[in-house]
Protein backbone atom coordinates (compact mmCIF):
# COMPACT_ATOMS: atom_id res chain seq x y z
CA UNK A 1 0.00 0.00 0.00
CA UNK A 2 1.22 3.58 -1.01
CA UNK A 3 1.97 5.90 2.00
CA UNK A 4 1.50 9.62 2.89
CA UNK A 5 3.32 11.46 5.18
CA UNK A 6 2.06 14.40 6.10
CA UNK A 7 4.20 16.70 7.75
CA UNK A 8 2.95 18.91 10.17
CA UNK A 9 4.33 22.03 11.80
CA UNK A 10 4.50 25.58 11.28
CA UNK A 11 6.31 27.66 9.10
CA UNK A 12 10.48 27.47 10.26
CA UNK A 13 9.97 24.46 12.55
CA UNK A 14 12.41 22.37 9.96
CA UNK A 15 10.00 20.56 8.02
CA UNK A 16 11.52 20.91 4.30
CA UNK A 17 15.38 20.70 6.02
CA UNK A 18 14.07 17.57 7.61
CA UNK A 19 13.10 16.06 3.78
CA UNK A 20 16.59 16.90 2.51
CA UNK A 21 17.98 14.67 5.83
CA UNK A 22 15.69 11.15 4.60
CA UNK A 23 17.34 9.50 2.05
CA UNK A 24 14.23 7.83 1.66
CA UNK A 25 12.32 10.32 0.75
CA UNK A 26 14.21 10.63 -2.69
CA UNK A 27 11.76 8.31 -4.15
CA UNK A 28 8.89 9.38 -2.84
CA UNK A 29 7.04 12.10 -4.29
CA UNK A 30 7.25 15.27 -2.72
CA UNK A 31 4.25 17.80 -3.08
CA UNK A 32 4.00 21.61 -1.98
CA UNK A 33 2.86 24.83 -2.59
CA UNK A 34 6.20 26.64 -1.26
CA UNK A 35 7.80 24.95 -4.26
CA UNK A 36 5.22 26.17 -6.41
CA UNK A 37 5.43 29.77 -5.56
CA UNK A 38 9.04 29.70 -5.00
CA UNK A 39 9.75 28.08 -8.74
CA UNK A 40 7.01 31.34 -9.82
CA UNK A 41 8.96 33.94 -8.03
CA UNK A 42 11.74 33.24 -9.71
CA UNK A 43 10.68 33.20 -13.19
CA UNK A 44 9.17 36.36 -12.83
CA UNK A 45 11.63 37.71 -11.08
CA UNK A 46 10.29 38.62 -7.41
CA UNK A 47 10.41 37.22 -4.09
CA UNK A 48 8.23 34.96 -2.66
CA UNK A 49 6.63 37.11 -0.52
CA UNK A 50 5.63 39.53 -3.27
CA UNK A 51 3.99 36.82 -5.38
CA UNK A 52 2.12 34.90 -2.71
CA UNK A 53 -1.46 35.85 -2.48
CA UNK A 54 -1.34 35.60 -6.21
CA UNK A 55 -0.29 32.91 -6.96
CA UNK A 56 -0.87 30.52 -3.85
CA UNK A 57 -4.60 29.47 -5.49
CA UNK A 58 -2.76 28.37 -8.97
CA UNK A 59 -0.18 26.60 -6.81
CA UNK A 60 -2.65 24.84 -4.56
CA UNK A 61 -3.86 23.53 -8.02
CA UNK A 62 -0.43 22.95 -9.24
CA UNK A 63 -0.02 20.72 -6.19
CA UNK A 64 -3.88 18.82 -6.53
CA UNK A 65 -2.20 17.98 -9.79
CA UNK A 66 0.82 16.91 -8.58
CA UNK A 67 -1.27 14.67 -5.87
CA UNK A 68 -3.58 13.13 -8.89
CA UNK A 69 -0.32 11.81 -11.03
CA UNK A 70 1.45 10.40 -7.77
CA UNK A 71 -1.77 8.81 -7.10
CA UNK A 72 -2.03 6.98 -10.17
CA UNK A 73 1.06 6.00 -10.27
CA UNK A 74 1.31 4.46 -6.99
CA UNK A 75 3.97 6.76 -5.48
CA UNK A 76 4.44 7.46 -2.13
CA UNK A 77 3.74 10.94 -1.11
CA UNK A 78 5.18 13.61 1.21
CA UNK A 79 3.23 16.18 1.56
CA UNK A 80 5.27 19.48 3.08
CA UNK A 81 2.81 21.76 4.26
CA UNK A 82 1.58 23.30 7.57
CA UNK A 83 -1.50 20.90 8.04
CA UNK A 84 -1.66 22.38 11.65
CA UNK A 85 -5.24 21.48 11.73
CA UNK A 86 -7.69 18.58 11.40
CA UNK A 87 -9.51 20.27 8.69
CA UNK A 88 -6.51 20.60 6.24
CA UNK A 89 -5.41 17.49 7.06
CA UNK A 90 -9.27 15.94 6.24
CA UNK A 91 -8.42 17.30 2.83
CA UNK A 92 -5.59 14.74 1.92
CA UNK A 93 -7.18 12.18 3.53
CA UNK A 94 -10.22 12.53 0.97
CA UNK A 95 -7.54 12.84 -1.92
CA UNK A 96 -6.04 10.00 -0.80
CA UNK A 97 -7.96 7.06 0.45
CA UNK A 98 -6.51 4.39 -0.38
CA UNK A 99 -3.13 5.57 0.87
CA UNK A 100 -1.47 4.45 4.36
CA UNK A 101 -1.44 7.74 6.13
CA UNK A 102 1.80 8.51 8.50
CA UNK A 103 1.85 11.93 10.58
CA UNK A 104 5.48 13.69 10.95
CA UNK A 105 5.09 15.82 13.27
CA UNK A 106 7.56 18.92 14.21
CA UNK A 107 7.39 20.67 17.38
CA UNK A 108 7.30 24.14 17.14
CA UNK A 109 10.61 25.51 18.51
CA UNK A 110 11.24 27.89 21.23
CA UNK A 111 10.11 30.87 19.95
CA UNK A 112 14.00 32.83 19.74
CA UNK A 113 14.84 29.98 17.76
CA UNK A 114 11.97 30.24 15.67
CA UNK A 115 12.29 33.47 14.68
CA UNK A 116 15.79 33.39 13.72
CA UNK A 117 14.57 30.30 11.47
CA UNK A 118 12.00 32.51 10.21
CA UNK A 119 13.89 35.68 9.37
CA UNK A 120 17.32 33.49 7.89
CA UNK A 121 14.66 33.15 5.06
CA UNK A 122 15.17 36.30 2.83
CA UNK A 123 12.20 37.42 0.37
CA UNK A 124 10.05 34.92 2.33
CA UNK A 125 7.95 37.06 4.94
CA UNK A 126 5.17 34.99 7.30
CA UNK A 127 3.39 37.97 9.50
CA UNK A 128 4.02 37.48 13.12
CA UNK A 129 -0.19 37.26 13.01
CA UNK A 130 0.35 34.68 10.88
CA UNK A 131 2.66 32.70 12.73
CA UNK A 132 0.83 33.26 16.28
CA UNK A 133 -2.33 32.03 14.57
CA UNK A 134 -0.64 28.67 13.14
CA UNK A 135 0.37 28.04 16.49
CA UNK A 136 -2.92 28.71 18.39
CA UNK A 137 -4.52 26.34 16.10
CA UNK A 138 -2.19 23.85 16.34
CA UNK A 139 -3.97 20.23 16.57
CA UNK A 140 -1.96 17.19 17.45
CA UNK A 141 -2.93 14.40 15.44
CA UNK A 142 -4.68 11.08 16.25
CA UNK A 143 -4.75 7.98 15.14
CA UNK A 144 -8.48 8.40 15.19
CA UNK A 145 -8.17 10.90 12.92
CA UNK A 146 -7.05 8.46 10.36
CA UNK A 147 -3.01 8.21 10.56
CA UNK A 148 -1.71 4.95 10.78
CA UNK A 149 1.64 5.82 12.52
CA UNK A 150 2.30 8.87 14.12
CA UNK A 151 5.78 10.47 14.46
CA UNK A 152 7.90 12.92 15.75
CA UNK A 153 10.66 14.65 14.07
CA UNK A 154 13.75 15.34 16.06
Amino acid sequence: MAKCYQLIGVPGAGKSTWINNQDWAMACAKVSTDKWVEIYAKEVGRTYSEVFTDFMPTAVDLVAKEVVASREMGRDIIWDQTSVSIKSRKKKFQMLPDYEHIAVVFPTPEHKELMRRLFSRPGKDIPDHVIASMIASFEMPTEDEGFKEIWTAA
